[in-house]
């Protein structure tokens, strides 16, 4: 039975010009790009389309050109790794989600030359290490040990500069902590025993974001089983010691003025007598002296 992708492949071959087809059918604007009609052009557009088309200014036609480019980069790899690194950095982030099906489409084709120019691209900024991230972790390319290995010491690169990171509000460190934050579930799931050592060390990390990086790994449903081990072996973190009073510094209240405590009211007395008034002494009036 036909699929959707063969549908479009067998249009396509019918088309001069591709451009206005793959617009009509994108699916955008809108919540979901039309991924069968980006397979289709990967693998029916020649090199000189795929150049063309990943320098669009339309973001659907520049994203299944960048694509597609993973298809020819064996044949031009200078050329093609070279532009695929600068698209990696591309504002808009479905060009950004092209630039990663190529680098697995390179993978299928040579897992030791992706590996190889992986391993150069981690040294560069967030957003060319959130494309080594997303290029390598994919399922489908980790078949073997010996490459799950090499994928895990460059995400134990990358998770340092993660770490190491002091500008933690551009949308590079956002998109690459986005990316780690399921890419070592990958790399692990592909070699549980050797990925052991790096997810009890980065579990024991103190910083916020790679914390939050290995705990969202450790949830997802490929790490059931090493994610128990994690648990069981790594090292309780103590919880840092409460203080006995809050020391935040707390706004300058107006203590109250106390009441003036209020006078108690005198006992009556029971029949008071009526103070005496003090009798004044008074002269004696002199006798009249008797005359004669």
């Amino acid at each position: 039975m036909a699929t959707h992708t063969d549908e479009y492949r067998a249009a396509l071959r019918k088309l001069k010009d591709w451009e206005p087809y793959l617009k009509k059918h994108s699916g955008l604007p809108g919540p979901r790009a039309n991924l069968e009609l980006l397979a289709a052009v990967v693998e029916e557009a020649d090199a000189d389309r795929l150049w063309r088309l990943s320098a669009s200014a339309d973001e659907y036609l520049a994203t299944v050109g960048t694509a597609g480019l993973g298809r020819i980069a064996l044949m031009e790899p200078e050329t093609v790794m070279t532009w695929l690194r600068e698209l990696a950095s591309d504002p808009r982030w479905r060009v950004r989600e092209g630039v990663a099906m190529a680098l697995q489409r390179l993978g299928k084709e040579s897992m030791p030359k992706l590996l190889a120019e992986m391993d150069v691209w981690a040294q560069d900024d967030a957003f060319v290490q959130r494309a080594v991230v997303a290029g390598l972790c994919e399922p489908a390319l980790l078949k073997n040990n010996e490459d799950a290995v090499a994928v895990l010491a460059i995400l134990d690169h990358i998770t340092r500069s993660l770490a190491a990171a002091t500008d933690r509000r551009n949308e590079g460190f956002r998109v690459l902590r986005q990316a780690l934050g399921y890419g070592w579930s990958v790399a692990a799931a592909a070699a549980p025993q050797n990925s052991k050592p790096y997810l009890e060390k980065w579990l024991m990390s103190t910083d916020g974001d790679v914390a939050w990086v290995m705990q969202s790994n450790l949830g997802k449903a490929r790490m059931a089983g090493l994610s128990q081990d994690l648990v069981t072996a790594a090292p309780k973190r103590s919880a840092p010691a409460k203080p006995a009073r809050a020391k935040a510094k707390a706004k300058p209240t107006v203590k109250p003025k106390a009441k003036a405590k209020a006078k108690p009211k005198a006992k009556p007395r029971l029949n008071p007598k009526p103070k005496s008034k003090a009798k004044r002494a008074t002269k004696p009036k002199p006798r009249p002296r008797k005359k004669g």
